[in-house]
């Protein structure tokens, strides 16, 4: 076919081209390097598991040389099966439509029967011995990222028709599947346009090494969720995915945000040796774990643990958590169909608080939108759902969602030391209802008869610039504060914390964030409220060095950061902190203060600076 000859033509005479993108960068052995965000660190290689946008799996399979006449028989019953498909499309949308767009389904007919694309497959299925369904999805997806890059953009639009033809092909074939990550028996690197937080929270960690996404942004739910699992990942690629065929080495750099795809040999040494330094300095800082988080001029510093999931206490537990800061509460909803009830809630928070073991566990409340619970009155579609129905504001919309969850939590703290803390709270108001709805819910345990606590602190989290204007009002009001840094940038800074188009400007080190920090630590400290920082940048080394210098002692960080994070605390004094901080309030943009605190950090904790 006239569109693929000219599409390899094309492809034969500029594939050694440099690409100039700014995302993208390919060098003469066609290694092809990707830069994305990072969102969970770690360096991970193997495999491509590609997902297209629908989510179907491209399969990856070598056959038997005596299985390869049985793969011809597949590959061509397939053909014949969508060539049917297609000539009666082609017919019934001519008769409704007319024969211009009836010939839509013509021209995918003339690719599909193309002698090039069958002299390919049968290379392919004869010589290598790859199964039918393998053949046809890298057959295609070159054949789609050819006409991609052509400088015509009629042909280039071509290939979300070949794209079309390789769906139809595999799904006759038997080979795609709607739960492709539900089967995995071999390691992965999994390539998406978008992984939901569910589907991440579901991913089985014996098998996906690492994932890369085109969309998402630093803040995001599934960036926090792979952290928690500590899957490396890198997301906000962008259009990526036509590039790459199944059966990819690529290598996910979760602590630059890189992709490399068919790494050249040195390019993969490299990886595996940063790997193994990776592994033993996790060795050495293990033997950390145990010891306290106090800095050498003996200030002691409670570094606790940020979980989504009770399995993560394990892990708090082995690297010497104090407790738990933050323990997420609504992944209870995007990990099931179903609402979870009452005694859904009550068992996941006493299991964590019980192996918790009398350390502090302080749990918040569904922090969710609406656009993102998917099921029953609660699910609505918002225009900016970032500044809509979510988090406090939904559950006092939904009492009946709000009550249970309160119901369990004060059922869950007979068995420890729990606190709880109420989300995104904006005004008095908001605060002052959630704190009655806990009283009432109190007073029903009572009458009921079962076991609960009522006397638990009662925080807030601190992620709105009106609060923090406020605070000096709400400190009268609650136990503790918690500032989080996550949803205080994106509010601060104007900034949809999961979109990658504005991922630079997503930056808690900015200093219109610095300066709400400090004000907040300075009305708690005015106050005699104690105040932690739970939010993202607590992880980071260089940030947690910052923090300390202004002011904060309790620190908590994902299961993941807890070595790194105290490591840096036990190699610093208050006094060098706090010249940290006094130097950082000068600067007026959030790249010289990254610059400077990775600088900083690489004198106080060298080793944890990789190369």
């Amino acid at each position: 076919m006239e569109s693929f000859v000219c599409a390899s033509r094309k492809w034969t005479s500029k594939h050694a081209r440099r690409n100039q993108s700014d995302r993208v960068h390919r060098h003469r052995s066609m290694m092809l390097e990707l830069q994305g965000i990072p969102v969970s660190p770690g360096v991970a290689i193997g495999p491509a598991l590609v997902l297209d946008a629908d989510g179907y799996r491209i399969p990856r399979c070598i056959v038997p040389a005596a299985d390869v006449e049985d793969e011809f028989a597949r590959l061509h019953t397939a053909v014949d099966l969508v060539s049917a498909h297609l000539e009666h499309s082609r017919l019934e949308t001519t008769a409704n439509a007319g024969r211009s767009t009836g010939d839509i389904f013509a021209a995918q007919l003339q690719m599909l029967h193309d002698p090039r694309l069958h002299s390919e497959l049968q290379r392919r299925i004869g010589e290598d011995r790859q199964s039918a369904a393998f053949a046809v999805s890298g057959v295609l997806h070159n054949y789609a990222s050819a006409l991609r890059r052509l400088d015509n953009p009629l042909l280039a639009d071509r290939a979300q028709d070949v794209l079309d033809i390789e769906r139809q092909l595999l799904m006759q074939l038997g080979a795609v599947t709607r739960q492709p990550l539900s089967d995995l028996s071999e390691p992965v690197i999994v390539l998406s346009h978008m992984l939901t937080p569910s589907e991440t929270a579901n991913l089985d960690r014996r098998f996906v090494k690492g994932f890369c996404t085109e969309t998402g942004g630093p803040g995001g739910h599934t960036a926090i969720v792979a952290k928690g699992l500590e899957i490396p990942a890198v997301v906000g690629i962008g259009d990526f995915l036509h590039q790459i065929a199944g059966s990819n080495c690529v290598i996910v750099d979760g602590d630059r945000g890189k992709l490399i795809v068919d790494p050249e040999d040195d390019v993969l040494d490299h990886y595996r040796e940063r790997a193994e330094y990776r592994r033993s300095l996790a060795v050495r800082l293990a033997e950390l774990s145990q010891l306290p988080a106090e800095t050498t001029d003996g200030v002691r510093i409670q570094l606790n643990a940020n979980i989504e999931f009770p399995h993560e206490t394990t892990a708090c537990l082995d690297r010497g958590a104090d407790g738990i800061g933050l323990y997420r509460t609504e992944f209870l909803y995007l990990s099931s169909d179903d609402e979870p009830s009452e005694e859904d809630h009550y068992q996941a928070y006493s299991e964590v608080v019980q192996k918790m073991d009398g350390r502090p566990v302080v749990i918040r409340t569904l922090d969710l939108g609406a656009d993102k619970m998917g099921r029953g009155n609660m699910a609505h579609r918002e225009n900016n759902p970032f500044l809509g129905l979510r988090s406090i504001r939904l559950s006092l919309r939904n009492l009946d969602v709000f009550r249970p969850q309160l119901r369990a939590v004060l059922r869950a703290a007979v068995h420890g030391d729990v606190r709880v803390m109420f989300p995104l709270i904006t005004t008095i108001n908001e605060l002052r209802q959630a704190r009655m709805l806990l009283n009432v819910v109190a007073e029903d345990l009572q009458e009921s008869g079962l076991p609960y606590r009522s006397d638990l602190p009662v925080g807030m989290m601190v992620e709105v610039p009106a609060a923090v204007m406020m605070l000096e009002h709400f400190a009268t009001e609650v136990d503790f504060f918690s500032i989080g840094t996550n949803d205080l940038a994106q509010y601060t800074l104007a900034v949809d914390r999961s979109n990658e188009y504005v991922a630079d400007l997503y930056q808690s080190s900015d200093p219109a964030v610095l300066r709400l920090i400090q004000h907040s630590i300075d009305v708690a400290a005015k106050s005699q409220t104690p105040v932690s920082v739970c939010g993202e940048m607590s992880s980071n080394p260089g940030r947690a060095l910052l923090l300390l210098g202004m002011g904060v002692r309790n620190l908590s960080v994902p299961p993941s950061a807890l070595p790194r994070v105290k490591k840096v605390i036990r190699n610093v004094s208050i006094e060098q902190c706090e010249a940290i901080a006094e130097r950082v309030m000068k600067l007026e943009a959030a790249r010289d203060v990254d610059l400077y605190l990775l600088d900083r950090l690489a004198d106080l904790a060298p080793e944890l600076v990789m190369q």
